[in-house]
């Protein structure tokens, strides 16, 4: 049994927080020049070269890429044959609490109902899953609530079909217009339950930008709402074009016979996410 301090967790999770909010992974920064380079839009081509600039000086100058530094989501991926040396739950928060402190990150989560700022950018939301071997793998995903707010869920009868979840998730971000500041990450989650289908939809945002499904019919699924997605979304930033999302990323799982949920979390262009193992 492999042994890990708490300490060694929470100045992980420290660095990731901090990088998260300043530094865009390789396969965004791809991702985005593809997108200018096939952008039909003058005026949402020079947006496209405004965003690449903005992330090269956050990266630079080691500032936020982005004034909304969002709500901290950790997903832990924990080894069956890790044991963790203090509080597994406690590490992560006080790698979050430091993170958002030292990088000098905004601070955004409040109490829901008397609105009061906690004034550490914690609790982080947390999902652990227990995995085969002697390692944690920490995943950072700051959501940023533009793009969060435009997310939805919906329990399709089944005789709506794949038909009825390929509307819904079209509809969905085509309505929600600029707000996300696009272009965006679409998110899908496809099956299990109410719950469920909103966790594989946040996870699926974790996915190499573009990658496509495991599945066939899946992947396919993917680039189908994809393509519909850019033929009838408003464009960067809602300036017209060709690029209202960048990638579409669905995650199945089986469901009831009586019930097809779907659940779509959308990410701005600033899809900003990081990951360390320990």
């Amino acid at each position: 049994m492999r042994e890990i301090q708490s300490a060694v967790i929470t100045e992980a999770v420290k660095a990731i927080t901090m990088e998260a909010s300043i530094c865009l992974e390789p396969d965004i920064l791809d991702a985005l020049v593809q997108a200018r380079d096939r952008e039909t839009s003058p005026l949402a081509k020079n947006v496209l070269n405004i965003l690449m600039v903005n992330a090269d000086i956050a990266s630079r100058e080691k500032i936020p890429v982005c004034q909304d530094t969002g709500v901290a989501v950790v997903f832990a991926e924990v080894g069956q044959d890790v044991r963790v040396e203090g509080s597994l739950e406690e590490a992560i928060q006080k790698g979050v609490k430091d993170g958002y402190e030292e990088g000098y990150l905004r601070k955004s989560i409040c109490d829901p109902v008397t609105r009061k700022n906690t004034g550490t950018n914690t609790p982080a939301v947390i999902h652990y899953e227990i995995v085969p071997g002697d390692t944690i793998k920490l995943s950072m995903l700051p959501k940023g609530c533009g793009s969060e707010n435009m997310s939805g869920l919906v329990m399709l009868p089944p005789s709506a079909g794949i038909q009825g979840m390929v509307d819904f998730v079209v509809d969905l971000v085509v309505k929600a217009g600029s707000n996300p500041c696009p272009p965006v990450t679409v998110g899908v989650g496809m099956g299990g339950t109410f719950e469920k289908a909103a966790l594989l939809a946040k996870k699926s945002l974790f996915r190499p930008l573009g990658q496509a499904a495991e599945r066939d019919d899946v992947a396919q699924l993917e680039k189908e709402i994809l393509d519909k997605i850019n033929e009838k979304g408003s464009g960067v930033h809602g300036l017209g074009g060709c690029n209202t999302a960048l990638a579409v990323h669905i995650e199945a799982f089986p469901s009831h016979i009586a019930s097809l949920p779907v659940a779509v979390n959308i990410q701005c262009h600033a899809h900003r996410h990081k990951e360390v193992t320990l």
